[in-house]
């Protein structure tokens, strides 16, 4: 019975020292900015969520944006920011697509917005990553025999970012202002 004691107590002592005991490492917090992001859900009718996206919406098609359309976002909404990146690239992430001061009301994009700094369902648009300098949507190019995923992230803002038009990835900063996130990603290989 005083041999079981001894090995429970050894194996608590273990369990104490091996669960932060004298660990120094600080347990992993939640900051307040996370903690206050309500996620909601955005979907496509080209592709479903981790699906391919179909040429038609790359450079080896008609390189048009993918129609996109999500549930009611966290109250106080009052424009949304749409990012498409590739983090797939080995120099970094690699923007496809910014379009920002979405009105708050909005529910969808079309397909096929037209690249124009100011398109008609609201807004601007960015430039991209792409060495041409595009404002607008450029799809999915991954180089041959790879494939790369592709990351749509809607984000939800207490008020517009107020840029203007053709602003740079490096220009979209909305610390502080984040409501809710929606994202949808899809992946393309050629």
């Amino acid at each position: 019975m005083k041999v079981a004691f001894l090995a429970a107590a050894a194996l608590l002592t273990l369990l104490a020292v091996g669960c932060g005991g004298d660990d120094d490492t600080p347990e992993p917090t939640e900051t307040p900015f996370d903690a206050d992001i309500v996620t909601f859900a955005m979907q496509s009718n080209a592709f479903a969520d981790g699906a391919s996206i179909p040429e038609r919406y790359t450079c080896d098609g008609e390189n048009l944006s993918p129609s996109l359309f999500w549930e009611e976002p966290p109250e106080g909404t009052e424009a949304f920011v749409l990012v498409m990146d590739d983090a797939d690239v080995p120099a970094g992430i690699f923007t496809h697509w910014i379009y920002y001061d979405i009105p708050g009301d909005a529910r969808s994009l079309p397909e096929a917005i037209e690249r124009d700094a100011e398109p008609v369902p609201g807004g601007a648009q960015g430039f991209n990553s792409f060495p041409e300098h595009i404002v607008g949507y450029d799809g999915p190019c991954p180089p041959a025999g790879e494939t790369h995923r592709y990351t749509f992230t809607l984000t939800a803002l207490d008020r517009p970012l107020g840029l203007s038009p053709g602003a740079s990835p490096q220009d979209i900063d909305f610390a502080g202002h984040v409501l809710g996130r929606a994202v949808l990603t899809g992946a393309y290989d050629r």
